[in-house]
C-alpha cells in the first residue's frame, strides 16, 4: 500500500519541480510573442513583430556576434587546458589528486562575483585594467574551465589506458597515441563539457559586467543596459533566441554523443 501511494506522489513531485524550473522560460517565450508595446504577462495578443524588431537592431546583433566569438574562444582555450589538467589529475597526480581537483573547481565553487572582483583587482594591479579584452577573456576561461575538466575527468576515470600503452609499445609516439586512441575515447565528455562551457560563457553576467571595457559588450550586458531604459518585448525576443540556441546545442550534442 505504501509503495502504491509513493509512486504517484513522487511523480507529482517531479512534475512540480519541472514546472517550477521551466515556468520562467515559458513566461519569457510567451512574453516575446506579445503584440503590445510593453513587456507584460500574460501577452496582449500574439505577434512576431518584436522578433523582426530585434533582427533589425544592430546593437543586439553585434552583441550576439561578440558573445559568440568570446564564448567560442574561451571554450576552445578551456578545452586545451582542461583536457591537459584532467589527464594529469587522473594519471599522474598521485596523492595530490584531490588537491588539484579542488583547485581546478574553485571557479565553480566560489561565487562568480568574488571571482570577478578578484580578477578586476589583479588586472588593475598589474597595470592592464579592463581596457584590453584580455581581462574579460581570462574571466570567461576561468568560468568555463571547470566544466571541461569535470567531463573529461569523468570519462577518463571510466576508461582503461591499456590501449594507449599498447599503441606506445607498438611504436606510436605520445602525440600519435593521444590523437588516435585517447582523444576519440574522451570525445563525448569533451563535447559535452564544451557545450556547457559555451552556454555558461555566452550567458554569464557577473564576470562580463565587472571586466568589460569600453566598446563592444556581451549580450547579457546589452540586455541589462536595454532594460534599464526600455521595457519592451524586444528584450524577451532576444532572450528567447538565446534559449533556442542553448537548447539546440544541447540537443545536437545529445544526438551525436548521448548514446555513446
Amino acid at each position: 500500500m505504501t509503495m502504491r501511494l509513493a509512486s504517484p506522489l513522487l511523480g507529482l513531485l517531479r512534475f512540480g519541480v519541472y514546472a517550477f524550473l521551466l515556468a520562467p522560460i515559458v513566461i519569457v517565450v510567451l512574453a516575446s510573442l506579445n503584440a503590445g508595446n510593453f513587456l507584460t504577462f500574460p501577452p496582449q495578443g500574439l505577434s512576431l513583430r518584436w522578433f523582426w524588431t530585434f533582427l533589425g537592431n544592430k546593437v543586439f546583433i553585434d552583441a550576439i556576434i561578440y558573445s559568440t566569438i568570446l564564448a567560442g574562444s574561451a571554450t576552445a582555450v578551456s578545452m586545451v587546458i582542461g583536457t591537459m589538467a584532467a589527464l594529469y589529475v587522473v594519471r599522474h597526480a598521485g596523492p595530490a589528486r584531490e588537491g588539484w581537483r579542488i583547485l581546478m573547481l574553485l571557479p565553480l565553487i566560489l561565487p562568480e562575483i568574488l571571482t570577478a572582483i578578484a580578477l578586476l583587482f589583479f588586472f588593475f594591479e598589474i597595470g592592464v585594467g579592463t581596457e584590453h579584452k584580455i581581462a574579460l577573456f581570462t574571466g570567461h576561461v576561468l568560468m568555463t574551465l571547470p566544466f571541461i575538466f569535470l567531463n573529461v575527468v569523468t570519462v577518463l576515470q571510466g576508461r582503461d589506458d591499456a590501449c594507449e600503452l599498447a599503441a606506445r609499445t607498438l611504436g606510436a609516439t605520445r602525440m600519435v597515441a593521444f590523437r588516435r586512441i585517447t582523444l576519440p575515447l574522451i570525445a563525448p565528455g569533451l563535447a559535452t563539457g564544451a557545450v556547457f562551457a559555451f552556454i555558461i560563457s555566452f550567458d554569464t553576467f557577473g564576470i562580463s559586467y565587472m571586466l568589460k571595457g569600453t566598446g563592444s559588450a556581451p549580450l547579457p550586458i546589452q540586455l541589462y543596459d536595454y532594460l534599464r531604459f526600455n521595457f519592451t518585448p524586444e528584450a524577451a525576443a532576444v532572450s528567447t533566441v538565446s534559449i533556442i540556441v542553448s537548447l539546440a546545442l544541447v540537443v545536437v550534442t545529445d544526438l551525436l554523443f548521448g548514446r555513446k
